[in-house]
């Protein structure tokens, strides 16, 4: 059987044959045309599917009973007429859309372990921007989320968007009405920021990354902005479990138990999702929050992929666009980030890797082998596995809220947004007593990882000492911390005084964003790094009580996370005084968090009072010239074997496969790299299936599919491109 010819250098087409699984998420259901809704309770729905039907109740009969017309009432027999979904008022305009921002997925340093030997050499999933439009009916007002498959929103990356925007849309999206969250993946390409700390492991600043990433995001925006449609928003939270752990429980028992006992977990297990729907009840899609960190694909993952809330995308999104390739169709699905700073998936918790005992000690180390010996796993066999399961937990959680969102959000829209100088925040902790935030600083503990990415040498988590060696080559190679810096960041001891270092641009940002939008009774919280549990906690009472305090009752107060700028950590008071990693991460001194929850506060409160355009726009971040400085091997010409050209099969597919199997073809590519500008036009590995009774073959995955890996094998000579398919369902 003849297959496909291969099109492009880039572009890999098998053909494989396998039986078809049915999905579990699809229903079969006689017709009917009448539902028994209760005991003498009759609904003329149509011809329905009773599954259908039920949840057409469920949708729309359930959150408009006020608008229920009873039309015969009998002694034993009730007729209800549900009003058609049309004629109930729309409360926004929306728009959703999403877009391509997957980048160089070879020879670029992916970002989040902070490996240097972690570098990306193919592909297993796709990275996409999400973006969200919300505005009132009369377009006077505008917020717009985005949530992107990346591992933070970067200073430089954010300024370029708003620059963007701005040169299309005027003042229409600015930088008080424009959120930017990253998902946190730890398997997408780096080279994005302008500070240099994250030019080391990331071997500097990377056009073509930081390209793919600004224009994925624009795009998204553009399709939400010409889809924009009257529509209604409905909110629901619920439990997810066996999802998360805490991988810092022993900072997390630092907090008072007065305040622990109020919550029956260390990690917040609450989903919150906001559904959106146009006023004819067509289903746009969902914002999700959920605090996990998405490091189920560990540091010895090399393939770009969006990891566990990026499969709980892929999910959603390919039950609702039916018939669709992953990337495509009308409905858009975001599982964003929230106060994940201590939050692992990885549920079988750390072990020693060299003898299997466990290492769940306040340093995290093993007998034999220290820090670097002790991981967390699971839950399952592999990091593949793992991903899948926690995916698909995110996943169905959030489907079955979706379907009960019967919580309407009304109201008018707001946001408020300030840049604040961090490394200088005056934070007055009561009438008697003021603090201030430090310049920034990276503690010891920085250096030893975590449980989910463990670091180098020697260093420990829980380091309150410094260690004289690592202190003195610091000393020679970086220069010592002043004494100002050193007692504002007790009892952290200061590994890279970041805020004193300045070249060739400083390390670390100092100018920070701090945004909140409130989308009627619904508050959203960017803050710019990764709140811990507690953290968070602390952050969402006080906004939610400052908005009450001023009249603003009955707010949902959610978190999103790495938004904007990327800063780091932020803990607890009390867990900074342990300092394990993430307290020897929280770079502006153990008042970070209070300061943030003084600045937040006084956003909400602006909002509470109608007051936003009094507040100081604060100092403006700084955009570096920075050009191409970069560590990468140079980019050479594509060659091919002699005799062969781009397309050409090395390794054929056989005729057959059973279901699970894998089929493997290797051809003659070129290095992903050369394409990284217009990669998203294009994939580089489709499977298609043929039909005989169309005599055609039909794509049935592409290199966004979960069920397909491409990985590039590059190198001096050539590039030959291996393109594996296997149906895991």
């Amino acid at each position: 059987m003849p297959g496909p010819p291969f099109t492009t250098p880039n572009a890999l087409t098998t053909s494989a044959h396998f039986d078809h699984i049915d999905s579990p998420l699809e229903t079969q259901a006689d017709s009917t045309s009448w539902i028994p809704l209760s005991m003498g309770l009759m609904s003329p729905l149509g011809k329905l599917s009773r599954f259908h039907a039920c949840n057409l109740f469920k949708k729309v009969a359930l959150p408009l009973l006020s608008l229920i017309l009873l039309t015969h009432v009998s002694t034993n027999l009730l007729f209800i007429l549900i009003i058609d979904p049309s004629e109930v008022r729309a409360n926004y305009l929306l728009g959703v859309g999403r877009a391509d921002c997957t980048g160089p997925v070879a020879e670029i340093p992916l970002m989040g372990y902070a490996n240097p030997e972690q570098v990306g050499s193919g592909l297993l999933m796709r990275l996409y921007s999400r973006a969200f439009i919300m505005a009132d009916l009369d377009d006077s007002r505008r917020v717009v989320f985005v949530s992107a498959d990346i591992g933070m929103v970067s200073q430089r990356l954010r300024l370029e968007v708003l620059k963007k925007l701005k040169s299309k849309y005027g003042e229409l999206y600015r930088q008080d009405n424009v959120i930017l969250s990253g998902t946190h993946t730890h398997s997408g390409p780096g080279g994005y920021f302008q500070y240099t700390l994250f030019w080391i492991t990331s071997k500097g600043l990377i056009r073509p990354s930081l390209n793919a990433i600004v224009n994925g995001i624009v795009k998204s925006i553009d399709i939400a902005h010409q889809n924009m449609k009257r529509g209604r928003l409905f909110i629901n939270r619920g439990t997810v479990e066996n999802s998360q752990i805490n991988r810092s429980p022993f900072s997390y028992l630092e907090n008072p138990a007065s305040e622990r006992s109020r919550y029956s977990s260390n990690t917040d297990k609450e989903m919150v999702m906001l559904k959106m729907v146009d006023e004819n009840g067509q289903e746009l899609g969902l914002i999700s929050w959920f605090a996990v960190h998405p490091v189920s694909m560990n540091n010895t993952n090399h393939l770009v992929n969006s990891d566990n809330v990026g499969y709980a995308s892929y999910l959603f999104e390919q039950e609702k666009n039916k018939g669709m390739l992953p990337g495509e169709g009308s409905f858009v699905a975001a599982f964003a980030s929230s106060n994940l700073g201590d939050v692992s998936p990885n549920t079988k918790g750390p072990f020693c890797v060299n003898t299997g005992e466990s290492c769940n000690n306040p340093q995290s180390t093993c007998p034999v082998g220290g820090a670097k010996m002790c991981m967390a796993m699971g839950p399952g066999n592999d990091m593949f596995d793992s991903t899948r399961i926690i995916g698909q937990n995110i996943y169905l959680k959030a489907r079955d809220l979706y379907e009960k969102a019967y919580q309407e959000v009304t109201g008018p829209l707001s946001s408020a947004h300030q840049w604040v100088n961090m490394s200088d925040v005056s934070v007055e902790l009561n009438a008697t007593h003021t603090v201030k935030t430090c310049k920034p600083a990276l503690g010891h503990s920085f250096a030893a990882g975590t449980i989910d990415g463990v670091g180098a040498f020697d260093f420990t988590q829980g380091s309150v000492e410094g260690n004289p060696f690592w202190d003195e080559i610091r000393d020679q190679l970086l220069g010592e911390p002043s004494n100002e810096t050193k007692a504002c960041h007790k009892p952290k001891p200061i590994l890279f005084s970041t805020g004193e270092m300045t070249r060739p641009h400083p390390w670390h940002p100092d100018i920070v964003d701090v945004q909140i939008a409130a989308i009627g009774s619904l508050a959203i919280i960017a803050v710019p790094g990764e709140f811990t549990t507690m953290s968070g906690r602390r952050l969402r009472e006080a906004v939610k009580r400052e908005f009450d305090s001023h009249g603003t009752s009955r707010m949902d107060v959610v978190i999103a996370g790495l938004c904007n700028v990327y800063t780091h950590y932020i803990t607890t008071y009390e867990e900074y005084q342990v300092q394990r990693y993430e307290a020897a991460s929280t770079i502006y001194g153990p008042h970070t968090l209070s300061a943030y929850i003084q600045l937040y506060r006084g956003l909400a409160r602006a909002i509470a009072t109608n007051t936003v355009q009094d507040l100081p726009r604060g100092p403006e971040p700084p955009v570096f010239n920075i050009g191409n400085m970069t560590l990468l091997p140079p980019l050479t010409a594509d060659r091919m074997p002699v005799n062969k050209t781009f397309g050409d099969v090395l390794q054929e597919v056989r005729q057959q496969y059973r279901v699970r199997e894998v089929a493997e073809v290797t051809f003659v590519g070129a290095n992903p790299r050369n394409s990284a500008e217009n990669a998203t036009e294009h994939n580089f590995l489709t499977v298609e299936r043929y039909t005989s009774t169309s005599d055609r073959w039909h794509v049935v995955w592409n290199d966004a599919s979960w069920d397909t890996r491409a990985t590039p094998e590059v190198s001096t000579r050539n590039t030959n491109t291996k393109g594996i398919f296997c149906q895991t369902i």
